[in-house]
C-alpha cells in the first residue's frame, strides 16, 4: 500500500490524512478490543483524522477513542458533533446554546481532551436562529474549546446562509462540511460540492460504501441474511429499491473485471473527486478496514469514471441546463 498523503482541510490550515476514520462502530458493531484494533490499523496506515459524535452508542465511541488516542492527542485531528438527540428530555437535542454547551463539555470529558479540532452541528435545527448558533460556536472558539466549525447533513442553502450570517455579524465561519456521498447517492454533486469548492470548505464525506451496499455483499442475484442493509431499518430505507441493487451488482462486476475489491473501488472513486478532502471510512473489523485502505492503490482514471457514470449517472446540474 502506498504511503498516506496529507491535505489541507479547506482554509483551516489543518493537515489531515486523505482518508478519515469514522468511529460509529466503536462500542456497537465493534467491541472494545476490535475498536482498538481498528484504531491501531488506522494509525499504522498513517490516518491522523478521526470522526466521532456524542450520539455514537450514547458516548461510548467517544470514551473508546479518548482512551485509545490519549497518549498521542497532539498528533491527531479529532472531530465530534452535537445537536442530535442525546437525552430523552427537554433540551436533550438541538442547536440551542444550552444543549450545545452541555454536549461539548461532555464530549471533551469523554474524549479526555481540552479541545476539538472540529466541532460539527449534526443536523440543521430550524428552531434556533443561525446567528445564535454561530455566536455559541464563536464563543467556543474564543474559549479555546474548539478550533474549527463544521456542519453535517445541511442543505447548500443553509450553509450559504450560515456563511453570510457569519460574515455580516463578524462571527466564525463554517470551515468544513460532512455530506453523504457515494457512487449510489450523488446528490451532493449538484450544489454542496460546488459550494464547498467555491468557498474553500473542507469536505469529509460519509458513507462511501453506502452502508455496505458497495462491498460485493449485495446485488440483484445475492441473498444476504446479515449486514446493516438487512438489520438496520434506516439503511434499508436509505437504499431501498431495484436501482441500488443494480448499482451494487454492476459495481461488483466492474471491480472484479479490474482485479479490485468493490469496497476499494468505491472509496477510491469518492476520494478522486477534487472537492473531497477525505472520505470517512467505516468498518466493523480489521478485514473490512483493510479493503477500504486498499483504495490508496486504486487509480481512478477518466475511463474508469466513465464506466461508473454509466452505472450510476451523475445528477443534472442545479440549473438543469446540462447542455451548458
Amino acid at each position: 500500500m502506498r504511503p498516506m498523503k496529507y491535505k489541507s482541510l479547506g482554509k483551516t490550515g489543518i493537515q489531515v490524512s486523505e482518508l478519515c476514520f469514522g468511529t460509529l462502530s466503536f462500542g456497537g458493531r465493534a467491541d472494545k478490543t476490535t475498536s482498538k484494533e481498528l484504531y491501531q490499523e488506522c494509525r499504522n496506515a498513517g490516518i491522523n483524522f478521526f470522526d466521532c459524535a456524542n450520539v455514537y452508542q450514547k458516548g461510548i465511541a467517544e470514551e473508546y477513542l479518548g482512551e485509545f488516542m490519549h497518549e498521542e492527542r497532539h498528533n491527531l485531528v479529532i472531530t465530534s458533533k452535537g445537536g442530535a438527540l442525546m437525552y430523552d428530555c427537554p433540551n436533550g437535542s438541538g442547536s440551542s446554546r444550552k444543549h450545545l454547551t452541555h454536549s461539548l463539555h461532555e464530549s471533551l470529558r469523554r474524549l479526555r481532551t481540552d479541545y476539538l479540532d472540529i466541532y460539527l452541528i449534526h443536523s440543521y435545527d430550524p428552531l434556533v436562529p443561525m446567528e445564535e448558533v454561530l455566536r455559541t460556536l464563536d464563543d467556543f472558539i474564543s474559549q479555546g474549546k474548539i478550533l474549527s466549525v463544521g456542519v453535517s447533513n445541511y442543505a447548500a442553502w443553509q450553509i450559504a446562509r450560515m456563511l453570510g450570517v457569519g460574515d455580516s455579524k463578524g462571527l466564525t465561519s463554517v470551515h468544513c462540511i460532512q455530506p453523504m456521498y457515494n457512487i449510489a447517492k450523488r446528490q451532493c454533486e449538484v450544489e454542496l460540492l460546488p459550494l464547498a469548492k467555491a468557498e474553500n470548505l473542507g469536505v469529509f464525506s460519509y458513507g462511501p460504501l453506502a452502508g455496505g451496499l458497495l462491498t460485493g455483499r449485495y446485488g440483484t442475484d445475492i441473498k444476504t441474511s446479515s449486514g446493516r442493509l438487512v438489520e438496520n431499518k434506516i439503511y434499508q430505507k436509505r437504499y431501498e429499491g431495484d436501482f441500488y441493487l443494480q448499482v451494487a451488482s454492476e459495481i461488483t462486476l466492474l471491480a472484479k473485471e479490474r482485479g479490485l475489491e468493490p469496497a476499494s473501488l468505491a472509496v477510491a472513486w469518492v476520494a478522486s473527486n477534487p472537492a473531497i478532502t477525505s472520505p470517512i471510512l467505516g468498518a466493523a473489523n480489521v478485514t473490512q478496514l483493510r479493503s477500504s485502505l486498499a483504495s490508496l492503490d486504486v487509480v481512478v482514471d477518466e475511463e474508469l469514471k466513465a464506466a461508473i457514470d454509466a452505472i450510476s449517472p451523475p445528477p443534472p446540474p442545479a440549473t438543469d441546463r446540462s447542455e451548458r
